[in-house]
């Protein structure tokens, strides 16, 4: 069993960040909406920025976790680490924020799709902030 996990990890490291980064980071963006959009069911749809604010609280941990273990797979100081990561959430955050507000309140988007797309604009953003800032990796480290 211990040599088959170690395969799965070797493959999994040898692809890209990039589509590491997808794949985790399109199971977090699902949770997020999931909490999100529930968010919005209970508090409704004028809420939907309340919404967004819960849902990123509280995915944030998730995402660090598994950004850190299965993405970027850094060594180092983890306290340090996530406070890098909520430097880079809140940024993210402004943009996702600045992107819903746009298309719900110009486009007239329906709350829902416009996270979808906020999002989408969001996480380019936050793969470049985590792969340059809260995960870089040192020139002497190396990847699993």
């Amino acid at each position: 069993m211990g040599m088959l996990i170690k395969r799965i990890k070797n493959y999994w490291f040898n692809l890209s960040d990039k589509i590491r980064f997808l794949f985790i980071g399109g199971i977090n963006a699902g949770i997020s909406y999931i909490i999100y959009s529930f968010s919005v069911f209970i508090l409704g749809e004028h809420a939907y920025q309340i919404s967004l604010a819960i849902a990123w609280i509280i995915s944030s941990i998730t995402s660090f976790t598994t950004q850190r273990l299965f993405v970027f797979n850094v060594p180092g100081n983890i306290f340090k680490q996530y406070l890098k990561c909520c430097t880079t959430w809140v940024f993210s955050y402004l943009i996702n924020a600045f992107f819903l507000e746009l298309f719900v309140q110009k486009l007239h988007i329906n709350v829902y799709l416009a996270q979808i797309a906020a999002t989408l604009i969001a996480a380019a953003f936050t793969y470049v902030l985590f792969k340059k800032f809260a995960f870089r990796r040192k020139k002497h480290e190396s990847a699993v």
